[in-house]
């Protein structure tokens, strides 16, 4: 008897996916997007919505489950961290005062996600609120070349660099996703 759980997916096409291409939400008909600009934000936006895909279905326990010890992290925490994040890329463009830390110490977002349904509700509404924000910021700036902020970070380094959080965090959550219930995939 084992408390790990069985390997499981969706997907029925193809059993090594996390549901079939026809139920991807990131599956798109045509060409892909024009320009560099566009590519950018296609793949920001995939890689938001992997993350929301892979917490998808969970109660606040499990998304608060930190599942592999003695790491601080979980999938609660992910979307915590991910909010403070795009907090961060805010302030690093923005040449007035820094907005404050949502979580406060440099580990909050990961130690106080709590496994509560207001917690969770809290954590994907600011995450959203963050992604907003930013995203309104630098849709200001369309010359990927531009530099913006104290530090002069061109707008391409900044999209690339959201681009790899999100994408790092994924493979994060394909781990501790598989560890609370067992699903895999893509």
């Amino acid at each position: 008897m084992s408390d790990q759980p069985e390997r499981w997916t969706q997907a029925h096409v193809y059993p090594d996916m996390w549901v079939d291409p026809a139920d991807d939400p990131r599956e798109r008909d045509g060409d892909g997007p024009e320009g560099e600009l566009a590519t950018l934000q296609e793949y920001l936006e995939d890689y938001r919505t992997t993350l929301r895909m892979k917490c998808e279905g969970l109660d606040p326990e499990q998304l608060a489950r930190r599942s592999v010890p003695p790491s601080t992290m979980s999938l609660l925490g992910l979307i915590r961290h991910l909010a403070e994040v795009e907090r961060d890329w805010l302030n690093w463009i923005s040449d007035g005062e820094p907005l404050p830390k949502l979580y406060g110490d440099p580990d909050g977002d990961f130690i106080g996600a709590a496994a509560e349904q207001a917690e969770v509700d809290a954590a994907y509404a600011t995450l959203e609120r963050e992604q907003a924000a930013t995203d309104a910021e630098l849709a200001r700036h369309t010359d990927l070349g531009e530099r913006l902020g104290k530090d002069e970070i061109a707008v391409r380094e900044l999209l690339v660099h959201r681009i790899e959080e999100y994408a790092r965090h994924c493979g994060h959550a394909d781990l501790l996703r598989e560890c609370v219930d067992g699903r895999v995939g893509q």
